[in-house]
């Protein structure tokens, strides 16, 4: 696999089409940092690291608002490993206006982009959510 984070994205997308509940996605640091980035903004309702050794996986449990209406609209992978999207502090994307988050790899750890414009970094996008 050569996107391990566009494959995450494309299971929680693919489970929210289908109405899943839940997305099993194979366990990583930055997978586990980008699912708890996900919980913390809403967008998810929980998330559960389960298995030991090399089998960890990540257990999301997908969040949905009145009924059938899931709470993501669109997740969307922006910087890729053919092509890597940088941005400086100052130009930090607002997905819609501030309705939907963007999440940045920074020296400072994964963050959102209020937060790295809070802290003052830049980083590169890795995915924005709506």
């Amino acid at each position: 696999m050569t996107d391990p984070i566009a494959d995450m994205l494309t299971r929680i997308r693919n489970a929210l089409i289908a109405g899943h509940k839940t997305a099993t996605i194979p366990s990583s640091t930055i997978k586990a940092e980008l699912a708890r980035i996900l919980k913390e903004q809403g967008y998810i309702s929980d998330y559960k690291l389960e298995g030991e050794g090399v089998r960890k996986v990540i257990t999301i449990t997908l969040a949905y608002a009145s009924g059938k209406t899931s709470v993501i609209k669109e997740i969307q992978r922006i910087s890729k490993p053919s092509r890597r999207v940088y941005v400086g502090k100052g130009e930090i994307p607002r997905i819609m206006g501030g309705l939907g988050t963007c999440i940045l790899s920074t020296s400072k750890g994964i963050l959102t982009g209020n937060e790295a414009r809070k802290r003052g970094v830049g980083g590169e996008l890795i995915c924005s959510i709506l």
